[in-house]
């Protein structure tokens, strides 16, 4: 759905990453692997969840081929779940958009504190999501809270309100707005430590 090259978020991660001493990581929602793969590329181990087991494949398929089988590990998973880690596992959490799918703010709320727990003390969680300043805002058919139905592909549009009520325990290093797409697509990267 959205090609083969790295995200932009991805691109600007990898330098947060490099310069915060970060190289194991989770990657939340990762789709058919383009970033999971730029991340493993970039020297990163990467350990990749998502809920299409296709995807999941998909990646696996990718890292056997590019020889990058010993930085990815996968797993089909549903985040709505508790996270199938230990307590501080990771110096880094990265998800582009997973945020902004078809949850609920309680689910959301849920998933912050999951990682939370198991980020190590001082880690990150970035993640991208669209916001309210999307074209798509208030369009469609409304789902509840900001979730709004178009073309049967449901978003969950966030504010800066929504922002801080997912930081729980976390420090906003820096919450940036871009562009993503020919739409464009308007998203907020918000970047997260753990304190």
């Amino acid at each position: 759905m959205f090609g083969v090259s790295p995200s932009s978020a991805a691109l600007k991660v990898v330098k947060i990453f490099n310069s915060n001493g970060i190289s194991n990581i989770l990657e939340l929602g990762s789709g058919q692997g383009r970033d999971t793969i730029f991340f493993a590329q970039e020297g990163f181990k990467v350990h990749a969840l998502d809920y299409s087991y296709a995807g999941i494949e998909s990646i696996n398929k990718k890292a056997n081929s590019l020889g990058l089988s010993q930085s990815i590990t996968t797993k089909n998973y549903d985040v709505r779940k508790k996270l199938p880690f230990n307590n501080d596992t990771f110096d880094g959490c990265f998800s582009h958009m997973l945020y902004c799918m078809a949850f609920s703010t309680k689910e959301l709320e849920f998933l912050s504190d999951e990682l939370f727990r198991i980020l190590k003390p001082g880690g990150l969680n970035i993640y991208t999501a669209r916001h309210t300043g999307d074209a798509d805002y208030e369009t469609g058919i409304h789902r509840g809270e900001d979730l709004y139905e178009s073309g049967g592909f449901i978003v969950h549009f966030f504010n800066k309100e929504k922002i801080n009520l997912l930081s729980k325990g976390f420090k906003i290093i820096e919450i940036e707005n871009f562009e993503e797409g020919t739409f464009p697509r308007k998203l907020s990267r918000v970047t997260l430590r753990k304190i």
